[in-house]
């Protein structure tokens, strides 16, 4: 059976839908910059989605090809997620002007996956594809202590899930820590076009640090 993130460390995909604080090691993903309005049909978000995941499958599927990864076992892609931001602001989003949003889409890699492997998958999907890969890189992040909850529903109203974990962290003794290096974080569990927007899935998670 493929090796299933989601499943293996459920307690950075599959928290509960109450806050809790979690520390999140360094990992490595595909990575994505860019800016605006992530709904816009021809957005740069749209874009870095379809970028990522030709180069997910690219190393996934890479077995079949004559480029053997070291330690390579079979896994299930991990889940679509995004760091963002909005220049000047700190803390919350503000999702009425979201023509403002900055963004970093990622997309983990396996612990066997290389610079050098990840390059090898640039090239092949260049070539596979003709396709311009430039923008895509290798992301080497970590997260640290975060406070995180499952959110149910639309995005638009993630400000009522962002409450309580606020509200959690500083009963706990924390504070937020969102900062030009730690970024207000999704996953999404849902496909937004197959899924109802009421019963979306998301993680969500912001960096923090002890009060002093």
């Amino acid at each position: 059976m493929a090796f299933d993130y989601k499943k293996e460390y459920k307690e950075f995909y599959l928290p509960k839908n109450k806050p809790s604080i979690v520390e999140i090691p360094r990992m490595n993903y595909i990575a994505v910059t860019g800016k605006g309005n992530p709904n816009d049909e021809n957005s740069e978000y749209k874009n870095s989605i379809r970028l990522l995941y030709a180069i997910a499958f690219t190393i996934k599927m890479s077995y079949k090809s004559n480029n053997k990864i070291d330690g390579y076992f079979e896994y299930v892609v991990p889940p679509l997620e995004g760091f963002w931001w909005q220049d000047g602001r700190k803390g919350s989003l503000d999702y009425n002007n979201k023509e403002e949003m900055n963004f970093i889409s990622i997309i983990r890699l396996p612990d066997f996956v290389t610079k050098k492997d990840f390059e090898w998958a640039i090239h092949e999907a260049t070539n596979k594809k003709k396709q311009d890969f430039s923008q895509v890189q290798f992301l080497s992040y970590e997260e640290g202590i975060c406070v995180q909850c499952m959110h149910i529903g639309s995005y638009d109203e993630e400000a009522t899930t962002l409450k309580l974990m606020h509200a959690y962290m500083i009963e706990n003794g924390y504070e937020l820590d969102i900062t030009d290096n730690r970024f207000h974080h999704e996953i999404y569990l849902s496909d937004p076009r197959k899924c109802d927007v009421n019963k979306l899935r998301t993680v969500l998670r912001h960096p923090i640090k002890e009060k002093r």
